[in-house]
């Protein structure tokens, strides 16, 4: 690829950046809090403005104070001295509220783009099915984002405060050297000199050598810092790792003190800490060689001017005020210039993060439109094939693994109010993944499902808030929509009396309860709301046969008073007398077109088959 495709390349891909980034940044300014961002943002920009005035003003009052001091004029020093004392101060108020509504305009866009964020991630199960396709092995194939948590809560706090600062710096950078570009222009004056025989003058000589200076510096920057971008996504991701399995450690604390696996937990965390410190070393020696520069660079700045007005000085063209003038004029022109050598670093890391948070959005919005054409499937199925409220039917379903390889295939299975069905099948059968594709949640699925509109799934392994007992037993509901007497009846109907004086006391109940406390507050939260269809998985694989015939007498119970059914997965034989019929996974041969298929056992041979 020759020089010309490279550049039309470079700059193809900088338009795509530019695009993604108004992507992100857009939707804040056309919100419902558009009209406070855009004051806060117009008024940022007058403040940055006004910044620069300032800065204009006390570059011409460097002439004049200095001029005084070389005339040994009283009278203008003290004259100069009180008015210097009203700009300092009127810059003072400036950078104190252009840092306030700055910082403001930075939690009011983080607040939002979180809220925005969580919003859709927790919509349409997109958590669910990111960490399905994640832990799966198949998200390097789909670019699923890892550590959704770490986008939403870290990249979008790095990436509002850089949008803003960067954008409010290269805005200061622009109007700066607008500003004083003209002005540097009049004092450098022209540069004469003779060359073969003939007289040539450069008009704006400072101005061309401030040029000169800053885009060979810029150019310099940018190929020495260029691989920090990478190093600071890496960064971000190890990070990441390092931290989720921390917070894995403390969640699963007693199982792996039980298993005394801390040694293998600390070798992975050593692991993980090892790329973290790797990368992040990789990273500092980038981030040496662009201080070595950046340093020497504005080193050089400072002195740059004095060389070269020197001459003219010392000749008795300029005095010692349009001297001092001069050089605070280029220090301004330079240090706009400069902008991207000052802030490469700063450029890098928001471009890693940015990357980041677009690689989420596009993931989120891929999932939400898989969900959109699905939903329209099935609203078309059920439409075409009307059912009663209160019927579970499940027409034409395959079901896949993310592997690819296909579960079940053409499974059609009905049943309605008053029935007990019991899903029996190996281990790794797809009992419970039958049960996702019912609730609707299973993504690699094809066909029909049509679930009863009031059902409650109890899953293998509950989840419970951390907080008041009382809000892990209503959850998802709000605790108030329930009474005391009607939480404590609950308990005690689950066989955790135990538990009723406690509604009000806050812990992590899913690592303070044991296995088979847990199983029986899931059911206590079945109980306690009364849905007409109940779906089980191993609801009580951890508890006794006398506890467990207790509890599954009063799920039966509560379904027929509510007219409805119950439907479980369960190993135990004993499990089988609660349930009138049989839905059985059966291992096709290889060659077939699934690993299993679904059989339906009559009513009266249920007992036979458990």
């Amino acid at each position: 690829m020759n020089l010309l495709s490279r550049t039309a390349q470079k700059f193809r891909d900088f338009r795509h950046f530019t695009r993604r980034v108004w992507a992100l940044s857009a939707p804040y300014f056309r919100s419902e809090d558009k009209w406070r961002a855009r004051g806060l943002l117009a008024a940022i920009v007058l403040l940055n403005l006004g910044a620069v005035y300032m800065l204009v003003l006390l570059n011409e009052w460097n002439r004049v104070f200095y001029d005084a001091l070389q005339n040994k004029d009283a009278a203008v020093f003290w004259t100069q001295l009180a008015r210097f004392t009203y700009l300092a101060f009127a810059f003072i108020i400036i950078a104190v509220y252009r840092f306030y509504l700055t910082q403001l305009l930075e939690v009011r866009w983080r607040a939002w783009m979180t809220a925005h964020y969580l919003q859709r991630w927790l919509s349409d199960h997109a958590f669910y099915k990111m960490e399905l396709a994640r832990f799966s092995g198949a998200d390097h194939a789909n670019g699923t984002p890892d550590n959704p948590d770490q986008r939403i809560q870290e990249d979008i706090n790095l990436f509002t405060t850089y949008s803003i600062s960067l954008s409010m710096g290269l805005l200061n950078a622009v109007v700066t050297l607008v500003s004083f570009v003209g002005i540097l222009w009049s004092l450098s004056g022209a540069f004469a000199f003779s060359f073969n025989g003939s007289s040539y003058s450069i008009p704006g000589f400072m101005v061309w050598m401030a040029v000169l200076y800053c885009v060979a510096g810029s150019i310099i920057t940018h190929y020495i810092g260029r691989p920090q971008i990478k190093l600071n996504f890496q960064q971000q991701q190890v990070e990441a790792d390092f931290r989720h399995h921390m917070v894995r450690v403390r969640e699963y604390s007693e199982s792996i003190a039980l298993d005394k696996g801390e040694a293998v937990e600390r070798a992975q965390l050593d692991t993980r800490f090892s790329a973290v410190l790797a990368n992040y070393l990789k990273l500092i020696k980038k981030q040496k060689n662009l201080v070595w520069f950046t340093n020497f660079f504005g080193q050089a700045a400072v002195v740059f001017p004095f060389i070269v007005a020197a001459p003219r000085f010392f000749s008795g063209a300029i005095q010692l005020g349009e001297l001092m003038q001069i050089a605070s004029a280029f220090g301004r022109v330079q240090d706009s210039l400069s902008w991207l050598v000052d802030n490469y670093s700063s450029l890098a890391a928001w471009r890693a993060t940015t990357d980041r948070l677009t690689s989420f959005e596009d993931n989120i919005r891929a999932l939400a439109q898989q969900g959109r054409a699905q939903s329209a499937i099935n609203l078309v199925a059920n439409k075409a094939r009307p059912l009663a409220a209160d019927t579970l039917a499940v027409n034409d379903l395959s079901l896949k693994l993310p592997t690819g390889a296909t579960l079940l295939s053409g499974v059609s299975l009905q049943a309605g109010p008053g029935e007990s069905i019991l899903l029996k099948g190996p281990s790794g059968s797809g009992k419970s993944t039958l049960f996702r594709a019912l609730a609707g949640i299973w993504p690699f699925s094809t066909g029909q499902t049509h679930l009863p509109a009031d059902a409650m799934f109890i899953p293998q392994r509950p989840y419970f808030p951390d907080g008041s007992l009382r809000n892990a037993l209503a959850y998802p509901q709000p605790a108030a929509q329930y009474d005391d007497a009607a939480l404590r009846q609950a308990l005690i109907d689950a066989l955790l009396p135990q538990l009723t004086g406690r509604l009000d006391d806050e812990d992590a109940w899913s690592q303070k309860l044991s296995g088979g406390e847990q199983q029986r507050l899931a059911i206590a939260r079945v109980l306690l709301k009364k849905p007409r269809w109940i779906f089980a998985d191993e609801a009580t694989s951890a508890l006794d046969e006398t506890a467990e015939k207790t509890l599954y007498d009063k799920l039966l119970a509560s379904v027929r008073s509510a007219q409805g059914s119950l439907v479980s997965i369960a190993h135990r034989p004993t499990v089988a007398a609660f349930h009138g019929k049989l839905w059985e996974l059966e291992k096709l041969p290889e060659g077939a077109p699934a690993l299993y298929q679904v059989r339906e056992t009559p009513h009266d041979a249920v007992g036979a088959k458990a």
